[in-house]
């Protein structure tokens, strides 16, 4: 870097990157901590939640959705399915392909943890005005539209109002409510 340039935390994007990745590190910390009564940890409610709002999903949709590989499900499908919360079946048209649903207790549990994250993002989205809210979600949505478009990231092409704790899941975001 040379002395005419200038550091990148005088760059109001710069600082301004770095206040939401902030936000976006404290609330994932807070949902974890929110979470525990419950058992579960955000990668949890980031397959929980996938498959309440898409029953049936295969196991490889749901690692494209939630941007991880194959094999870090693997770790935890098991644990869930021991727990009883999600089955996994053999898809009758192509045996190769594991469909996943949520059991009962597994949607009971799910619906459970929407609530808590959801009183999350309400408690602190209220700091902000809904014109505000919506500005930030405009802007982050171009921004995932950016690397997306760009081949900076894997995308799916699913943007924040898609997800939620899909964000894109992960468990910073917040998912659409699941369509009956």
């Amino acid at each position: 870097m040379n002395k005419k340039q200038a550091l990148p935390w005088e760059n109001p994007r710069f600082r301004n990157w770095i206040a939401v990745a902030r936000a976006c590190h404290v609330m994932g910390q807070t949902l974890a901590r929110e979470l525990q009564p419950l058992d579960i940890k955000p990668p949890h409610l980031d397959i929980l939640v996938n498959l309440y709002r898409t029953p049936g999903i295969s196991q490889q949709d749901l690692a494209d959705k939630l941007l991880v590989g194959r094999s870090n499900l693997s770790m935890l499908l098991p644990q869930m399915e021991k727990r009883g919360l999600l089955v996994r079946r053999s898809d009758p048209r192509d045996r190769r392909v594991l469909r996943l649903e949520l059991t009962n207790d597994g949607t009971e549990l799910t619906e459970k943890a929407i609530a808590i994250q959801s009183d999350l993002i309400d408690r602190t989205m209220k700091t902000a005005t809904a014109e505000e809210c919506n500005l930030v979600g405009g802007v982050m949505s171009r921004m995932i539209r950016e690397l997306t478009q760009t081949g900076e990231i894997a995308g799916d092409g699913d943007g924040p109002e898609e997800t939620a704790v899909d964000e894109e899941a992960g468990s910073s975001g917040l998912q659409r409510q699941r369509e009956d």
